[in-house]
């Protein structure tokens, strides 16, 4: 059987502390020892099934042909369905569990045109117990895709629609603002909001910023060198959406702005409040609790 894809990217919340991600690769090789696996992430919160869906969401259109595996899953061992998502008509496709996390993948790759449940033991490993779905089911799988195992011999067909849906928030227009929500915060602080630039385009350059008991005027910037100092930055990040940033200083930190933040935008009320209140910035203790 001649190989079809070359290529695993791998996504999951193991974190690198334990062994779980190498034996989990280990597992791949030894089924397809010529396929390359990419670390796409292993540092996906801890449960949230949500962070990772949009982490590969975010990451779907860059990735190259071949197969996803996707592992957050704090339904493991338990009644959620393990899966296999066929996306392009076979061009790629997906493994994981059927709770939420593939589906912002699957739907930025056109939608899946097949799937099935991962329930053939032929193409499984035999586990001590099961909640470690990632080495017994999920790695062989999408090693066995790789080498050409047609999805349908992994396990029951499922009617795609059947899949469960991601949820993710949309913006909403209320009293003249726009309510967003904070989808992300990068290593830099950067805070993502789910808000293409044009929705707001009609707020000018200077955008109101409303959240919890803070309110700010922010400036909007090409770049994040182009936000000056103590002021409050939107600039359209790498994957076109709205962030809120402060110039080299981590915003989410700086203005308590952590994912699941509600952020309203508006325009300024009058001339005064354009002009933007200062961040206060601190020094960082460094001794230990």
């Amino acid at each position: 059987m001649s190989p079809r894809f070359d290529t695993i990217t791998f996504l999951s919340d193991y974190g690198t502390g334990d062994e779980f991600v190498g034996v989990v690769k280990s597992v791949i090789r030894s089924i397809a020892p010529t396929v390359a696996v990419v670390d796409l992430t292993h540092e996906v919160p801890a449960y949230d099934v949500r962070a990772g869906s949009l982490t590969l969401g975010r990451a779907a259109q860059y990735l190259c042909p071949g197969v996803v595996l996707a592992v957050v899953d704090p339904g493991v061992g338990s009644e959620r369905r393990a899966i296999g998502v066929e996306v392009g008509g076979g061009q790629s496709y997906l493994v994981g569990p059927d709770n939420g996390l593939l589906a912002s993948a699957v739907a930025m790759s056109g939608g899946a045109t097949a799937a099935v449940e991962l329930s053939n033991r032929a193409y499984q490993l035999a586990a001590a117990g099961p909640t470690f779905a990632g080495r017994d089911i999920f790695a062989p799988a999408a090693a066995h895709l790789c080498l050409g195992v047609p999805l349908v011999d992994l396990g029951r067909p499922v009617d795609p629609l059947s899949l469960l849906p991601g949820l993710l928030p949309l913006p909403r227009e209320e009293d003249g603002a726009l309510v967003a929500e904070v989808l992300w915060v990068d290593r830099y602080g950067n805070c993502q909001l789910n808000v293409d630039p044009e929705e707001v385009a009609r707020f000018g350059s200077r955008i109101q910023l409303r959240w919890n008991d803070d309110v700010r005027t922010a400036q909007r910037a090409e770049t994040y060198q182009g936000i000056a100092a103590g002021q409050v930055g939107l600039v359209v990040d790498s994957y076109g959406m709205l962030s809120v940033c402060l110039g080299k200083r981590p915003a989410a930190d700086e203005l308590a702005m952590p994912v699941g933040t509600e952020v309203a935008l508006a325009i300024p009320a009058d001339d005064s409040s354009m002009v933007s209140a200062p961040v206060t910035l601190t020094t960082r203790s460094t001794s230990t609790p």
